[in-house]
């Protein structure tokens, strides 16, 4: 699978994307199952892999860690994204109560060095602020991003569901370019399309990270009514 760039500074990765998102609401959630998934990718040359330090219940990567760790894949084979800034209640947090934004410097730093060590890695191609906390002090967040950048732990800084002023105002206190925007983009949810998003992402020379592109399941299992919906429409267009 031919491989692309994602920006002018940004890496090149697998045109197609495999993402935990969702991992843990799956029917086989297991190691063994992620190890089966990961070797099939990259069977297919997909070999660039989507994480969050809240995905799976706060478990995927330490899982995906455990699969380099114990196989013969090369981290230079690998692309990996992960990401940080949404804290999610699960019964493995019993700390956090309700689901909040938090992009301080003091928690990008702490995330980043326990995604590392999940991760069995010590770097990460892109890093992602999920969301941004508007409570933050940006000033803050830019440096310890660039203190990152500059550290070798991450090579590029990306945003995940930032608005197109969000990514600006961000993108004003850095002095390194962030290299795309991670979206929701699929038919059932085309808001990107209309609201900006996805033509800064275009001005500034960027790709989109297009984010659940079959809309969860929505659009293969036949039950959800606005894709049966869809689904009946473009069929009356062909007809």
């Amino acid at each position: 699978m031919e491989k692309i760039y994602l920006s002018d500074s940004g890496p090149k990765v697998s045109p197609a994307i495999y993402g935990f998102w969702r991992w843990e609401e799956g029917v086989h959630t297991d190691e063994q199952s992620m190890e089966k998934i990961v070797h099939l990718c990259l069977e297919l040359g997909i070999n660039t892999f989507d994480h969050a330090d809240v995905y799976g219940g706060y478990k995927c990567e330490e899982m995906f860690g455990n699969i380099l760790k114990k196989s013969s894949i090369k981290r230079d084979d690998l692309v990996l994204f992960t990401k940080c800034g949404v804290n999610a209640p699960h019964a493995s947090k019993p700390g956090i109560r309700l689901k909040y934004f938090d992009t301080s410097a003091k928690h990008i730093t702490e995330s980043l060095e326990s995604s590392l060590k999940k991760l069995n890695t010590d770097y990460i191609d892109i890093f992602l602020l999920d969301h941004l906390d508007p409570l933050s002090n940006l000033e803050e967040t830019a440096l310890a991003l660039e203190r990152l950048r500059t550290s070798g732990k991450i090579r590029n800084i990306g945003v995940a569901n930032f608005s197109v002023f969000q990514h600006q105002l961000l993108a004003s206190y850095l002095r390194v370019p962030i290299v795309t925007n991670h979206i929701e983009l699929n038919i059932l949810n085309t808001a990107a399309l209309d609201n900006g998003q996805l033509d800064y992402i275009k001005q500034k020379y960027m790709r989109p990270l297009a984010a659940a592109p079959l809309a969860d399941g929505r659009i293969e299992n036949g039950t959800d009514p606005l894709a049966i919906s869809v689904c009946c429409k473009k069929k009356q267009e062909k007809e």
